[in-house]
């Protein structure tokens, strides 16, 4: 696979910092909660439920998805896909300028600023030094 050209990735770029004016009932914005492997995501809904969606094509290789982060669902394909599948719809934009979305009348109350639990970052070694010899040795 090549790398994608840049008027595209561009393009995909531009459209993801303008929210739309309006989400149709197949839409939901959501949160990702993992990256599956193979353009696969675990999100959660509003009202939490995790849900498995896939990342459209257009979308691949140009855009980093990151944990945390918000996507824009669409399950209208939810029929289309076979019965014993566990993905129930599509990532068909990702909010990148959030201040901006976060002013759209659609933006779920449920999806407050703090995104994180006091709790994951007491247990979380991002930034921290790892241990001396000194501090893992008992002494004599």
């Amino acid at each position: 696979m090549g790398k994608p050209k840049r008027s595209n990735v561009l393009a995909v770029a531009e459209e993801s910092m303008t929210p739309p004016d309006e989400l149709t009932t197949t839409q939901s914005l959501a949160r990702v909660v993992k990256a599956e492997g193979n353009s696969l995501y675990t999100c959660a809904l509003p009202n939490t439920k995790p849900i498995l969606v896939e990342l459209e094509p257009r979308f691949r290789n140009t855009m980093w998805i990151r944990r945390g982060g918000y996507v824009l669902v669409d399950m209208a394909s939810k029929d289309e896909r076979p019965a014993n599948s566990r993905v129930v719809g599509e990532i068909i934009n990702v909010v990148r300028d959030e201040k901006q979305w976060r002013k759209q009348p659609y933006w779920p109350k449920e999806f407050t600023k703090n995104t994180y639990d006091d709790e994951e970052d007491e247990n979380s070694t991002v930034g921290k030094m790892p241990p001396s010899d000194s501090e893992e040795e008992d002494g004599p």
